[in-house]
């Protein structure tokens, strides 16, 4: 973390009370650190300070919704907000996790691939994320959508793959005003027609994607807590497209 990126998201950590806690901003780097490479959290470098602290920090500041809140705050579409685009990503549960186990909510499911999640994301027109859905890697991604668009932004333009392609979803999106660019799949009688030119820069969510499985702590997801995975994919967007 630099000065500058730390001096932007420091209002949205808990102020110190009593005694005085490690440095934000080290403890922040060494959790970053963690999951960008994917390490174990006794492994993560002494300079950032004990592993303990470490992971008792992301759990705690998970769980209070520091990052959940950070990244509202922050994913603010703008000029590029005409255009939402949605897609769906395997990431690979390590041979370690269960899909049932615990009380907290898991979100790994049995696929053909073995044991999966699948991150849905809606992103803006320039391909940054605007909102997360993680769920089982069986889940659908029609399934998926219908809960992200209970907040979908106003928009002009909805660009999504073949899976997005169900009539209540095309409807839904033309009562919001919204003119959807999906393409029909194979076995429709009667297609939709969509603009193939504009279906074109659905590439920017792909790359979205790409840039977070850079960090291997995301493309394999070694969190057995489904909430606490999810904002490590929150933190990894916030770093890589907000700030």
């Amino acid at each position: 973390m630099s000065a500058e990126q730390m001096r932007r998201i420091q209002p949205f950590f808990p102020k110190v009370r009593g005694r005085a806690r490690s440095d934000d901003c080290k403890v922040l780097s060494g959790i970053i650190y963690v999951k960008r490479y994917g390490l174990r959290w006794q492994d993560a470098p002494a300079v950032h300070g004990p592993y303990k602290t470490l992971y008792n920090r992301f759990a705690r500041w998970s769980r209070m919704g520091i990052f959940a809140r950070i990244f509202q705050e922050l994913a603010q579409p703008g000029a590029q907000g005409d255009t939402l685009m949605m897609d769906s990503t395997f990431l690979k549960a390590h041979r370690g996790q269960s899909p049932k186990k615990g009380d907290r909510p898991r979100a790994i499911g049995r696929t053909k691939g073995g044991l999966n999640s699948k991150l849905h994301m809606l992103s803006d027109g320039k391909g940054r994320p605007l909102d997360f859905l993680l769920s089982p890697g069986q889940m659908a991604d029609s399934r998926g959508a219908l809960v992200l668009l209970r907040h979908l932004p106003t928009a002009k333009r909805f660009l999504g793959d073949k899976a997005y392609d169900a009539d209540w979803l095309r409807d839904g999106l033309k009562d919001r005003g919204i003119r959807p660019c999906i393409p029909p799949r194979k076995k429709r009688k009667k297609p939709a027609r969509y603009n193939k030119r504009l279906y074109r820069k659905r590439y920017r969510i792909e790359n979205a994607f790409g840039r977070l499985k850079d960090w291997r702590g995301i493309v394999t997801r070694y969190e057995r807590c489904g909430d606490i995975f999810l904002n490590a994919i929150i933190l990894a967007a916030i770093l890589i497209f907000w700030i």
